[in-house]
């Protein structure tokens, strides 16, 4: 069994930063990527930012700039530093990972969800 569990959602005002983190735990042999994805309400799930084990990045256009993400093998985690925030990054985010937890058997995962709200 895998679980991801995030945290550092919050309220910010905009032009201000959150750190985002989610850490992956349980029977996992390795993790193929990590990455973010968010919903606002009304709206899809979209994707945000991923990193896969060879350390190759992708970001959606919207947070291109603004967002960094990393990751620390070591400990299965994997970050979202978000900068210069927006009203419209106000989102529920969403820690993923596609990961083998056997030699032969992989599967995407999901976190409980992080609220992100930016507002004056």
């Amino acid at each position: 069994q895998v679980q991801l569990v995030e945290s550092g959602g919050g309220l910010v005002q905009p032009g201000g930063s959150l750190r985002l983190s989610c850490a992956a735990s349980g029977s996992i042999f390795s993790i193929v990527a990590m990455g973010w994805y968010r919903q606002a309400p009304g709206k899809q799930r979209e994707f945000v930012a991923s990193k896969n084990s060879g350390g190759a990045t992708n970001y959606a256009d919207s947070v291109k700039g603004r967002f960094t993400i990393s990751r620390d093998n070591a400990k299965n985690t994997v970050y979202l530093q978000m900068n210069s925030l927006k009203p419209e990054d106000t989102a529920v985010y969403y820690c993923n990972s596609r990961l083998y937890s056997s030699r032969s058997s992989w599967d995407d995962y999901w976190g409980q969800g992080t609220q992100v709200t930016v507002s004056s």
